[in-house]
């Protein structure tokens, strides 16, 4: 049912990632810079997600000791320092999300300022190098990829090209992809955001996120990963994030899962290649050398 099925550690049936956005108010003002700082509605439904959501999602990971990953746009880094060191002091992994959740095709030729100075971010707030990224709109482009490679970044996760994570080869080295899908990320269920462009009609808790849970229930029956994409201050409000909590219980208390950070997942990868036990499905880019319609029809 997957091809190249991934062996998960001590038998697990199931990889489980799940993964967090965390924009905060980056978006009103990558959005509306001319006068975002005066949009207070936006502002304060983006800061939920550090001050309100956040703690609670990392009081149910300590309960539960669970290690996952959050994406973060550097911008907010700068911002919310405080939730950043609480999400590392728990063992919790902080990937690369642009600077100010910079669209990379509408920034495409002078991506290398966003990206380098995120960088910069990462090492004087986080002290560390990220080794993951995630595109903000899951925009990524070849200009990206060479970024993540000439900085030795490990893996992207942005793409859609298969069920489970596997390999991106170009001329200037790989990358692993973990790939993400709408089917699974929380943006279509609970975005209602005018301001950005996007008026979703907002699903009851149950209904909206019963989707992900068919989404879990193939893949463990397939022996393949589960991700979820999701945003504080969407799906770490109080009745959704209630019903992840019971899933999370609920899974490990029922299934053979492993739950894990993407740089985890990464090192599983590496370990099995090196014993010659798998080997990862391989995709070369670009994709294409340039644009398919050359000539516009008359």
């Amino acid at each position: 049912m997957i091809r190249n099925p991934i062996p998960w550690p001590n038998g697990a049936k199931c990889a489980v990632a799940i993964t967090f956005d965390m924009d905060a108010d980056s978006l009103i003002h990558i959005a509306k810079p001319e006068d975002s700082h005066d949009r207070l509605y936006p502002i304060s439904m983006g800061r939920y997600g550090p001050m309100v959501a956040l703690p609670r999602i990392l009081d149910t990971y300590r309960r539960f000791e669970l290690k996952q990953s959050f994406f973060i746009p550097g911008w907010c880094l700068e911002t919310y320092p405080d939730v950043a060191e609480a999400i590392l002091k728990d063992g919790h992994e902080i990937g690369h999300h642009g600077y100010l959740h910079e669209d990379p095709i509408k920034t495409r030729g002078q991506q290398r300022t966003w990206f380098e100075r995120t960088l910069d971010v990462h090492q004087r707030i986080c002290g560390q190098h990220p080794t993951g990224y995630r595109a903000p709109v899951y925009n990524i482009t070849q200009e990206v990829v060479d970024l993540m490679i000439e900085h030795g970044m490990r893996y992207d996760s942005s793409m859609m090209g298969d069920d489970i994570p596997y390999q991106l080869q170009t001329k200037q080295g790989a990358l692993y992809e973990m790939p993400v899908h709408w089917g699974t990320d929380d943006w279509p269920l609970f975005a209602h955001y005018d301001e950005i462009g996007y008026m979703m009609p907002v699903a009851g808790p149950s209904h909206g996120l019963s989707g992900f849970w068919e989404e879990f229930e193939a893949q463990y029956d397939a022996g393949g990963f589960f991700m979820l994409i999701i945003h504080p201050f969407l799906t770490g409000r109080l009745a959704r994030w209630k019903q992840v909590e019971a899933w999370i219980a609920k899974t490990r208390e029922t299934k053979d899962v492993w739950f894990a950070t993407l740089d985890e997942i990464a090192d599983h990868m590496d370990n099995l290649q090196k014993q010659g036990l798998w080997r990862p499905f391989v995709d070369r880019l670009p994709y294409y050398d340039g644009p398919i319609l050359k000539d516009t029809p008359k």
